[in-house]
């Protein structure tokens, strides 16, 4: 049955309802401590469901409302057009960077994935 052919009522429900998945994705994203991180491939992992293009989508869709900045690329790059903000986060919790490169565009840091990646345990220790 289409959302179309659903009672009026019923529609109007099921526009505010997210996704089980995009919930699930947004549950994981929650859960990182302060300080650390996970990638997309990670957050799919740890769902055994979907993968990184899945969990990119279900955050740039619904992911506002939790702490975004704490999902990322594999590589550590800084999401494109939300650096200097997920950059304010990340010194304000005091996630691990890479100094930029003087090649950098803008001149700015990377994650240290090393340091900062969280392996979704419950004990995320200290950065070292």
């Amino acid at each position: 049955m289409s959302e179309q052919s659903l009672p009026e009522d019923t529609r109007e429900r099921h526009a505010d309802e997210l996704p089980e998945y995009a919930e699930r994705v947004l549950e994981v994203a929650e859960r990182i401590p302060p300080g650390h991180v996970m990638t997309y491939g990670d957050v799919a992992e740890w769902l055994e469901e979907g993968g990184p293009r899945q969990v990119g989508r279900v955050m740039s869709l619904y992911g506002g409302s939790v702490p975004w900045w704490r999902v990322v690329r594999a590589d550590g790059a800084l999401l494109p057009g939300h650096e200097l903000s997920a950059l304010d986060r990340y010194r304000a919790e005091g996630t691990p960077l890479k100094a930029a490169s003087r090649t950098a565009e803008g001149h700015l840091p990377r994650l240290d994935m090393k340091r900062a990646r969280w392996d979704g345990g419950t004990d995320a220790g200290a950065h070292t």
